[in-house]
């Protein structure tokens, strides 16, 4: 579990680093049309969910799920979608996406055709919510880890 020469997610954050820890790390992504998309990327380099140890698994769930409850307390989503696919870049990360039913692709994936046009003003609403709801990531997951750095 080392870092891999030419993947992404070795060689750089992977998108505006929101929170750091020694396991893992919280970003926010660059996806339009989407301002409340969010990885969680392993740092060390694996591929798969069942490369970690029971312990990774469980601390690596823990945080998704940390990172999916903040979400839904700052954004009120409809829905808060959770991936983990790896397809293009296999390295170890979870896609936390809070949706709502005016974006552009709702009731589909992110990935599927778009079933409306995108919504601006919404989208910027929610992308002016970011600085606050990243301060929340920060502090809940800083207190979070503690006690693993203990």
């Amino acid at each position: 579990m080392s870092d891999l020469a030419g993947c992404p997610l070795c060689e750089g954050d992977g998108g505006a680093l929101v929170w750091r820890g020694e396991r893992l790390r919280v970003i926010h992504a660059d996806e339009p049309g989407f301002p409340a998309f969010h990885r969680l990327i392993w740092n060390a380099h694996v591929a798969e969910f069942s490369d970690l140890t029971e312990a990774d698994r469980e601390h690596c769930m823990q945080a998704v799920a940390l990172v999916e409850q903040v979400l839904r307390e700052q954004l009120e989503p409809d829905k808060v979608n959770l991936a983990s696919l790896g397809n293009v870049v296999p390295h170890l990360h979870w896609h936390v996406v809070a949706r709502h039913t005016w974006d552009s692709h709702w009731p589909a994936p992110l990935w599927a055709a778009a079933q409306r046009p995108r919504d601006a003003e919404r989208e910027d609403g929610l992308a002016a919510r970011l600085p606050q709801l990243h301060q929340a990531l920060r502090e809940r997951l800083q207190h979070w880890a503690r006690p693993f750095t203990q």
